[in-house]
């Protein structure tokens, strides 16, 4: 569940909003409408200038992060540098067809390398390589998926495509659904049969794709 920030924080939640839209040169009014957060900054100037308690959600900030090409972190609590770089670490492989055994992998801790990618990247951002094209037309193999660190609860991402990690120790991209037992899960895929009813250990909704051949090693 998002939270909102305390009154205390909303002026420099502002603020920090406010910098960005000053950098990049855009109105408020069309950096909420890109987020498709229409009345998200209006609101939010009228909380600090009445001293309200609700001003902007967690959810709001996530949405306007990329619009001021900024991190959600960043504009909540000013972690971070207000533009963060364009590098992440690529933390393992992750199956689109092919099943992937983490622990087969030989992975060192920091992961098998750097990369570069054509957009910002926030501090807490990890990195997939795809194998396998059950998944195709949407992925290929040799693309990278963006996702953060921490994951999520599987049951935040049923319906919606996520990185997994099952509880016998293979790791999927997959679209996630219910399965017929409770705490299961079915993963699909766009051209290959259903895994069906495993258990989830860790999931995290894909926040970006970088086509193969639009990163670079570091």
């Amino acid at each position: 569940m998002y939270g909102y920030s305390t009154v205390m924080d909303l002026e420099d939640v502002l603020t920090r909003i406010e910098s960005r839209l000053t950098a990049l040169g855009l109105s408020a009014h069309a950096a909420s409408i890109a987020a498709k957060k229409p009345d998200a900054i209006r609101n939010l100037k009228r909380a600090v200038k009445n001293g309200e308690r609700r001003g902007v959600t967690t959810e709001t900030l996530i949405a306007l992060a990329p619009v001021l090409k900024t991190t959600a972190a960043w504009l909540l609590e000013g972690v971070g540098e207000p533009t963060p770089g364009n590098r992440v670490r690529v933390v393992g492989r992750i199956g689109a067809g092919a099943e992937i055994q983490p622990e087969f992998e030989q992975i060192p801790p920091e992961g098998l390398y750097e990369i570069e990618v054509p957009f910002p990247i926030a501090p807490d951002a990890i990195a997939f390589l795809v194998e396998g094209d059950s998944m195709w037309p949407r992925y290929d193999p040799g693309d990278v998926i963006i996702c953060w660190r921490q994951g999520a609860d599987a049951d935040e991402v049923v319906g919606w495509e996520a990185a997994v990690r099952t509880a016998d120790g293979k790791r999927y991209l997959k679209r996630i659904q219910r399965g017929s037992a409770p705490g299961t899960f079915d993963l699909e895929s766009h051209n290959a049969a259903p895994i069906r009813s495993v258990q989830i250990e860790w999931a995290a909704e894909i926040q970006g794709v970088v086509r193969s051949g639009q990163w670079r090693r570091r």
